[in-house]
């Protein structure tokens, strides 16, 4: 999926909009304390859920010092 995360929330234009609904659960189901089945399904709910809200939305739930650790962490990889 290419996804068009921006830092304001968006909708979707009627071309993604079957795409994106394609990649949400029927229902949310916790296996092993986790929500979903695969990581993968993580990553496409977490997707949908940033191109409506905004990455700026994202970014006021976690504090700024563990932003900087993951970003410096994707740096070195």
């Amino acid at each position: 999926m290419q996804w068009d995360i921006r830092r304001e929330g968006r909708a979707w234009s009627r071309d993604e909009m079957r795409s994106r609904l394609a990649l949400t659960p029927e229902h949310f189901e916790v296996f092993d304390g986790k929500m979903l089945f695969t990581e993968e399904n993580r990553l496409d709910l977490l997707g949908v859920v940033l191109e409506q809200v905004g990455i700026d939305a994202a970014l006021r739930l976690v504090p700024k010092e563990l932003w900087r650790e993951a970003l410096e962490a994707y740096e070195r990889e």
